[in-house]
């Protein structure tokens, strides 16, 4: 492959047709917007919005020490990760910096399907497969083979009413195996947008066609295609990290301010002694929650000051379509305390601001009471 071409998944034909105006993503073509960002966002937080994630990627670790491995390369206790069930975590570095934020499902105790980003699916498969050398357990690198379908918002449950009613128990990451349409695919209950919503995993030859049934299930409830701008403005709100742009290699996990994900006492892994370090004396910077109070739109880069002095800038920003106001995330130093007056430059201009707890806004992922369908 050329390096100046990109990659397309197999919906990029179907997208152009609907109207996606498409952009490099870490090497991707894919879909921007199609209606426009606000309204895509504003669908999702109401109803329902489809997404193509298919560029992100799938490791299979299968095998009597996939959980050993797992265990070891992540900052979140696998434990937690029962048949059925996937936890949000980190893969460390022995610098305590993120290789990757993934999601690690377990299919069945000796089989776990970890999705990746796009950026980094190579990079994490590597690292995992490096550490494997010497343990009874198998890594495969499937991210070509499969597609992802985010179908996302309040409304998408009854959706899943008819499309698949297996689905409709699972807890928030929860992962249930299913054939459809003679193939064999993966449904979660998870998503980036901080709604509610599933995420399907299938052979890429069925994908078209499950987007166009997901497209025509979801016409009751208005649902429409989603691009990249309506992602990221979701994301952020919902305080959901970017990697490469909030974290990368040279980031820890409390750092990020994400130190929930860190379960210190499951016994050594990758990385541990440095995040115990963190944990027990603070770190010298922390990335931020800030909201505007004042009129303008921040982007990345942005300069934070407190007090006159510059103390960080942004590694995501931009105007919240639900809080109607500019919202961004930076590595501050020292850390700043919620509540704390804070100035954002924006073109010259100095706008007020105050650090504020993420997530900005809690959508219906959040909620611990999710729809299970209809009373029988």
């Amino acid at each position: 492959m050329a390096e100046h071409e990109l990659r397309r998944t197999v919906l990029n034909e179907t997208e152009r047709k609907a109207g996606g105006k498409m952009v490099d993503f870490h090497g991707w073509e894919l879909p921007m917007e199609f209606t426009g960002i606000v309204k895509e966002h504003e669908a999702v937080r109401k109803s329902a919005g489809i997404f193509d994630v298919s560029h992100m990627g799938q490791v299979f670790v299968t095998g009597p020490d996939a959980f050993n491995l797992l265990q070891h390369l992540n900052a979140n206790d696998l434990k937690k990760a029962t048949p059925g069930k996937g936890v949000y975590s980190h893969l460390i570095n022995e610098k305590g910096g993120l290789v990757d934020d993934i999601i690690a499902f377990c299919l069945s105790m000796d089989r776990y399907l970890v999705v990746v980003n796009a950026a980094t699916a190579d990079k994490d498969f590597a690292w995992i497969k490096k550490h494997s050398e010497h343990m009874s357990v198998t890594v495969e690198n499937k991210s070509d083979e499969y597609s992802i379908l985010a179908v996302q918002g309040p409304n998408v449950p009854l959706m899943m009413e008819t499309f698949a009613p297996e689905a409709l128990p699972l807890p928030r990451f929860g992962i249930v195996e299913k054939d459809i349409h003679g193939r064999h695919c993966f449904i979660s209950r998870t998503g980036y947008t901080g709604e509610d919503g599933f995420e399907i995993t299938c052979p890429n030859d069925i994908a078209v066609q499950l987007w166009n049934e997901m497209l025509e299930l979801g016409k009751p409830y208005n649902i429409i295609p989603c691009g990249l701008g309506a992602r990221d403005t979701l994301r952020l709100e919902a305080g959901y990290l970017l990697y490469g742009q909030d974290v990368d290699d040279d980031h820890s996990t409390y750092e990020a301010n994400y130190g929930w994900v860190v379960c210190l006492d499951k016994g050594d892994f990758i990385g541990r002694s440095i995040l115990a370090e963190q944990k027990a004396n603070g770190v010298k910077r922390k990335l931020t929650g800030i909201v505007l109070s004042e009129r303008g739109i921040p982007r990345q880069g942005c300069r934070i000051f407190h007090e006159g002095q510059e103390v960080g800038t942004f590694n995501s920003a931009t105007y919240s379509p639900t809080l109607k106001k500019g919202i961004g995330m930076g590595y501050v130093t020292p850390p700043l305390k919620p509540g704390t007056p804070v100035e954002v430059e924006i073109r010259g201009r100095r706008v007020k601001g105050e650090v504020v707890r993420t997530p900005f806004h809690k959508g219906g992922a959040f909620s611990k009471v999710l729809y299970t369908g209809k009373d029988k």
